[in-house]
Formats: structure tokens, sequence, C-alpha cells
């Protein structure tokens, strides 16, 4: 019982984190969570603690826990995870893309390409956002699969737009995307499809770094 309402509560909070409702800086109150839940503050404690160590929440002595603020470092390191991970999890579910997934994710793309014409960067990150779900999101293994999913809560999280920043990397992404595609319709090596994938996100990386004045990726 106890791990179901820590699930519960793990939900909700990472939920409200990341729709916004609760805003950084946000005290998060346990007891009022858990009454809202109708359990203890025990589970409700544990889902923080796996928030706090998803760099989504800030523990702090004698104020408790509060709604971490976005900072370029956390998205550096946020993204750099995902620049190991997500391209192994794409790899790995390549096999399992067939004709009607391919089609769906060329639509999906194409879509993303018509809003470089009157440039939306909200629209377009969720776009972005949907797309890369689909490349990943068929990855048989469920470890490396947990962690992706992980850092893009993260990155929502933080309400990371990076194409805010850098709208100008938009029309790349989306061609690089379609390079993607074609690799995976042409049956290519899962290595191949890794590089590809790894090249991509390395990309948008560097891209929001070199706006934020701070160094290039060291990996």
């Amino acid at each position: 019982m106890t791990a179901s309402k820590s699930e519960a509560a793990y939900q909700l909070v990472s939920e409200r984190i990341v729709n916004g409702a609760y805003s950084p800086g946000y005290r998060l109150v346990l007891g009022t969570i858990a009454d809202e839940l109708g359990c203890s503050v025990v589970p409700v404690r544990e889902a923080i603690r796996r928030l706090e160590a998803e760099g989504l929440v800030h523990f702090t002595r004698n104020v408790g826990a509060t709604v971490a603020h976005v900072d370029s470092t956390l998205y550096l390191h946020t993204m750099q995870t995902l620049m190991i991970i997500e391209p192994a999890a794409t790899a790995l579910a390549a096999d399992a893309m067939d004709a009607k997934w391919l089609a769906k994710a060329r639509a999906l793309n194409e879509s993303m390409r018509q809003c470089l014409e009157d440039f939306d960067p909200v629209s377009f990150t969720r776009m972005n956002t949907e797309f890369h779900q689909l490349l990943y999101g068929q990855c048989p293994n469920p470890h490396i699969l947990d962690l992706v999913q992980r850092g893009w809560r993260r990155l929502a999280a933080m309400r990371a737009s990076s194409f805010t920043h850098i709208p100008n990397r938009a029309r790349a992404s989306v061609e690089e995307h379609e390079k993607l595609l074609d690799l995976i319709a042409d049956h290519a090596t899962p290595a191949q499809i890794e590089a590809a994938a790894r090249e991509h996100r390395a990309h948008t990386l560097n891209a929001y770094l070199k706006a934020a004045g701070m160094a290039p990726s060291a990996i």
C-alpha cells in the first residue's frame, strides 16, 4: 500500500511541476499533499526524495522541499545524459518501427517543417517532444527507457524550450530528423542509427550552450 501511495504522490507532484501548477520555488507541504491523497506523510516523503534525486525538487534545512529553479548547468547535465542514453534507446527500438510507425513519424516531422513558416517555439517544442517519444518509445529495454523518460520529464519540468533560445536551430533539427528516419527506413545498423541520433542531440545542446555563452559540451 505504501509503495502505491508513494507512486501516486510522485505522479501527482511531478505532473504539477511539469504543467507549471507548482512553479520554481514553490514550497511543497507534505502534510497538505498527504491529506489530498488520503495517506500519511511517509509515502509523500518517499516521492519527494525521488523527485529530489531527479533534480526537480530542492530540499533546504529549516525550509523544506521546494520546486527546483531552472539553471543552465542542470540543463547541460540533463542533455548530456540524454545524449548518451536516448540514441541507444532509439537504436534498440528501430527493429520495432514498422511502416505505420514510420508514416506517423514522417507526418509529425512534416508538421514541424510547416511550423517553421510562422514559427511558434512552444508548439515546435511540443511536436519535437512527441517526435522523439516515437523514436525511443518502443525501446525493449525498460531500464534504459525509464532513464530516457526521466530526462525528458526533467526538461519539461524546467520548461526548457530550447527553440525559444535558439530558433535558428529548428530548421536544421527537422532536416536531421528526416535523415534519421531515412536511416531507420533503410534498415541501417544500430550503430549508424545511434551515431546519427547522438549527433542530432549534440547539435541542439551545443547550439543552446553557445547562445547561453557557455563552452561546448565535452562529450
